[in-house]
């Protein structure tokens, strides 16, 4: 696969001219040259591979081809909300979300969680969200909301018909889903018995993944990867 370089812009064939840290990151870091192939995407479910025609200081000229329909989705929405782990392990869940195809990523204010999400974390896990795109070859960026308060996500009714809260116990059902789905993950102390009732009370349905305990971060792309396995 050819190097991908990220833009918000919307472009045809032609010339387009590159700025900002992606032609700093193509020019400086990469040290392309006129020439040299890339390929843009702008999140349009599109490759639109380009030809290098000149490098400046702080902006790069492109010869942008015909784009070439590139699917690399899920052929069904993947929600997944979760409380964020510690430190470095959040942005790891992230990339791997995005690699495993979720469309959607809510982290979640829960009672017994530890890290507090504040709204600053949307435009960090975006950054997160392009890089690892970039990598995985999606074309269409995994959105991320706003931080929201476990009352707010169970009630909502934009979400997959299946929606699934992920918890502990030997009479709980493995989770399993075919289709969209929405995925629920708690922090390191797991969702209280009164979040877990409202979940039930909004039509969720509560599931494991056996009988270990695991990580936020081990739940939710275990989870994801269960359900994209289906696609």
């Amino acid at each position: 696969m050819a190097d991908r370089f990220y833009t918000t812009d919307a472009f045809g064939p032609g010339e387009y001219v590159l700025t900002g840290p992606e032609a700093h990151h193509l020019t400086t870091v990469r040290r392309f040259a006129p020439g040299d192939c890339i390929v843009m995407f702008n999140g349009d479910g599109r490759d639109h591979p380009a030809e290098i025609v000149s490098v400046g200081k702080r902006d790069v000229v492109l010869n942008v081809l015909a784009p070439v329909a590139a699917n690399r989705e899920l052929p069904f929405p993947l929600v997944v909300g979760s409380a964020l782990p510690k430190g470095d392990r959040a942005d790891f869940l992230i990339e791997k979300l995005t690699e495993l195809g979720a469309t959607r990523f809510v982290p979640l204010v829960t009672a017994r969680a530890v890290v507090r999400p504040k709204a600053t974390v949307v435009e960090k896990f975006q950054r997160a969200v392009i890089e690892a795109s970039k990598q995985c070859g999606r074309n269409v960026l995994m959105h991320v909301d706003p931080p929201h308060e476990w009352a707010a996500f169970v009630a909502r009714t934009d979400l997959p018909a299946t929606c699934l809260v992920l918890h502990t116990g030997p009479d709980l059902s493995p989770a399993r889903a075919a289709g969209g789905c929405a995925i629920a993950v708690g922090p390191e102390g797991g969702f209280a018995p009164e979040e877990i009732a409202l979940a039930l009370a909004h039509g969720w349905t509560a599931a494991s993944l056996g009988p270990r305990v695991l990580r936020v971060e081990t739940a939710a792309l275990a989870a994801a990867a269960l359900v994209a396995a289906r696609a």
